[in-house]
């Protein structure tokens, strides 16, 4: 019913910058929220940041003051600018979005969907 692309992850050196991006499409009446996750092998996914319809952001303490999340409400679309990227930083960046179904007549209407996630690795 909904579906959540990733993209523009890659290779950068340390002190580099790299944005991605997330796209949602299908049967959505609404994205309350939109966020980014990394997940390091061996490490739990954590969020990186995120963003309320309304625009309000939050920021993992590691990433305040480099990373910055942006979004398109008429788009359904979700970016997240990185910049000073560190070693650290390597993961898989997962897009995550709780959708409002449209065309729900009763019943549950609100699930979280999920990206393929999209590599990002910082070479020191």
């Amino acid at each position: 019913q909904v579906q959540v692309v990733e993209s523009g992850g890659g290779l950068v050196q340390a002190g580099g910058s790299l944005r991605l991006s997330c796209a949602a499409s299908g049967s959505i009446s609404s994205i309350v929220f939109m966020g980014w996750y990394h997940q390091a092998p061996g490490k739990q996914r954590e969020l990186v940041a995120s963003i309320q319809s309304s625009g309000t952001t939050n920021y993992a303490d590691s990433v305040k003051g480099r990373f910055t999340i942006s979004r398109d409400n008429a788009k359904n679309t979700v970016s997240l600018q990185m910049n000073s990227l560190k070693p650290e930083d390597t993961a898989v960046y997962y897009c995550g979005a709780d959708v409002e179904l449209s065309g729900v007549t009763y019943g549950r209407r609100m699930y979280r969907y999920w990206g393929q996630g999209t590599q990002v690795t910082v070479s020191s």
